[in-house]
């Protein structure tokens, strides 16, 4: 590889790297695994919103261990349904939110600030006094003034003169501040949340009325069919956390006061943690949250199937995600003729695709700690001791408990209940997949090479024989 490539390809083999597929050179990267994973979810999002659209609005949850690709696969869904002639607003929710510490209002000043912001980058002008005016009563109870300059003109965040004279804020601003605070402040979170509680049916109206109705209004003139907007990274609110009220704090938020997020009047797709689909709240939720439609789930890349044989079109598809990374402008098939430039030989990119379980950022994530080491092409000593470290860091967290449940997962493989997706999904000790026959659990290869594995399986098969 040429220097310039070999730099390109460490830079977009970064596992925190999310593709915006919105964006051209971003879009060469993907590679569309939904032939193999046995799930259409994002064709499926997408139909409801496009099919829905001129009757209601929708409200749709998504969900998936995390990094199986779920925030690449939303940015296929934006693109997708911008094409449809949708205006879509996508954010990571994280950038507003501390998703160890949230509640129903934080989430909907943060889509708040997100939509009135994307409008207003896209010359949308609204009043929304209303909101205005509540923006600086929150800001005026928290003793924080709105430190901002004279512009003459409501524009990219500034202020403009109103009709009595004296300052109107622009809400991003304005809510941005409010969110900046409550996030680095556990004191001036529960002061908030405490002042708004009994507005929240209010702040919706205000919402609804002043930015979605009347973005809608102007939105549809332009010929646009309607606002979607996606909530991204809600999947990594705590589901360990518990509240005063003795519930999980994912619980409280999606289930409890599932009703009230849902009652935004624009088309909504949110993340969920992914323990809420083995949560006895699951159809509550459902109902409440989704409208009575099942969350969608992104399972893994499928490489084996529930027998053990190998499944040559995932592995195809993995094996086309890394060399994509290094020749994105390259066919196919070219592209595995290419293989010796990455790797040594073939059989080395074929064990990192195997060791990684279909898990992508897993398999990105190993290919990522191999080019810190070594440039390509990669040597086997090297993907092994890689491979051996991350097997060694993951089994160092399993305990006696969890290896039995492991043990019978692997025999039945499923997965029964909130306490054992506790234990096992979310410390990535099984993956979750999907076939003809439905949805399955196997254990994680890395997890399956290590010796303590390999002598519980020789007793556990003496004693089912």
């Amino acid at each position: 590889m040429e220097s310039s490539e070999l730099q390109q390809f460490f830079y977009m083999c970064d596992p925190n790297r999310t593709l915006n597929l919105g964006d051209a050179g971003d879009r060469r990267y993907y590679i569309d695994f939904s032939p193999v994973r046995g799930s259409k979810s994002i064709e499926s999002l997408k139909r409801t919103i496009a099919r829905l659209s001129p009757h209601r609005p929708t409200c749709q949850l998504f969900t998936g261990h995390i990094g199986c690709g779920k925030s690449t696969e939303l940015s296929l869904l934006q693109t997708e349904l911008e094409k449809e002639g949708f205006f879509v607003i996508y954010f990571a929710s994280t950038q507003d939110l501390d998703p160890a510490d949230v509640d129903v209002t934080d989430i909907l000043l943060a889509i708040a600030r997100q939509v009135s912001e994307s409008l207003e980058e896209s010359r949308i002008a609204l009043p929304m006094r209303g909101l205005r005016g509540f923006v600086k009563n929150v800001l005026d109870f928290l003793h924080t003034p709105l430190d901002v300059r004279w512009e003459g003109e409501l524009l990219g965040g500034k202020v403009s003169a109103s009709t009595d004279g004296g300052l109107e804020i622009s809400l991003p601003v304005g809510i941005g501040k409010i969110t900046a605070m409550t996030k680095n402040s556990q004191q001036q979170r529960s002061r908030l949340r405490n002042h708004l509680e009994a507005q929240t049916n209010g702040i919706l109206d205000l919402i609804n009325e002043e930015v979605i109705d009347a973005a809608i209004a102007v939105l549809k003139k332009q010929g646009k069919k309607g606002l979607v907007v996606i909530i991204d990274n809600l999947d990594r609110i705590q589901d360990r956390k518990i509240r005063t009220s003795g519930r999980l704090l994912p619980e409280y938020i999606f289930v409890d006061r599932g009703e009230q997020l849902r009652k935004l009047k624009c088309h909504l797709v949110y993340t969920i943690p992914l323990s809420l689909i083995f949560s006895n709240e699951c159809e509550a939720m459902k109902n409440r949250l989704g409208g009575g439609i099942d969350p969608k789930v992104l399972p893994m890349v499928p490489i084996m199937d529930r027998y053990g044989m190998e499944l040559a079109e995932g592995m195809k598809l993995l094996k086309q995600m890394v060399m994509t990374r290094a020749f994105p402008d390259r066919q196919a098939e070219e592209r595995l003729q290419l293989i010796g430039e990455v790797f040594e030989v073939e059989e080395t990119l074929d064990r990192l695709c195997r060791v990684s379980g279909g898990h992508v950022r897993n398999l990105m994530g190993m290919l990522y700690m191999c080019l810190q080491e070594e440039d390509p092409p990669i040597s086997r000593p090297v993907l092994e001791g890689v491979i051996r470290r991350s097997r060694d860091r993951l089994a160092g967290a399993v305990d006696d408990e969890e290896w039995k449940i492991l043990l019978k997962v692997v025999r039945e493989q499923r997965v029964k209940g909130e306490a054992e997706y506790q234990l096992l999904l979310r410390s990535l000790f099984v993956f979750e997949y999907q076939d003809k026959e439905g949805n399955w659990f196997g254990i994680n290869p890395l997890l399956a090479e290590t010796e303590k594995y390999k002598k519980l399986m020789m007793v556990s098969r003496s004693a089912w024989d």
